[in-house]
C-alpha cells in the first residue's frame, strides 16, 4: 500500500476544492485506490494538499500519467505559488516488535 501527498501553494484567493474533487471523482474509477483526504495547513490556510491511497504504486503511476488526470492538474497553474510538491510514501510494517527508548 502506498500513500501519495501532492501539496500545494495557493496564491491569495485561490481555491483548489473544485479540483480536487474532479482528482476524487476520476481515482473513484480507477483500480486500486482505496481513499482520499484532502488537508489545509493549521499554521497557513495557503497550504493545501491532497493525500491518496492505493494498493501499489503500479496502480497510482496509471491514474497519475492519464490524459484526464494531466489535464485537471494544468488548472491549477494559475491557483498555484511554485510547483506542486509530490512525495510517494509506502507503508512500513510494524510487525516486528519495537523497543521504546524515552
Amino acid at each position: 500500500m502506498i500513500k501519495v501527498i501532492r501539496g500545494f501553494r495557493l496564491k491569495k484567493g485561490a481555491d483548489l476544492q473544485p479540483i480536487f474533487l474532479k482528482l476524487r471523482s476520476h481515482a473513484l474509477t480507477y483500480p486500486g485506490f482505496i481513499g482520499g483526504e484532502n488537508l489545509v495547513s493549521e499554521q497557513n490556510s495557503r497550504i493545501v494538499a491532497m493525500l491518496s491511497t492505493w494498493e501499489n504504486a503500479e496502480q497510482w503511476r496509471l491514474w497519475e500519467t492519464s490524459t484526464t488526470v494531466q489535464g485537471i492538474l494544468k488548472e491549477t497553474d494559475s491557483l498555484i505559488i511554485g510547483k506542486p510538491r509530490l512525495t510517494v510514501y509506502k507503508i512500513m510494517s510494524t510487525t516486528k516488535a519495537v523497543n521504546w527508548v524515552g
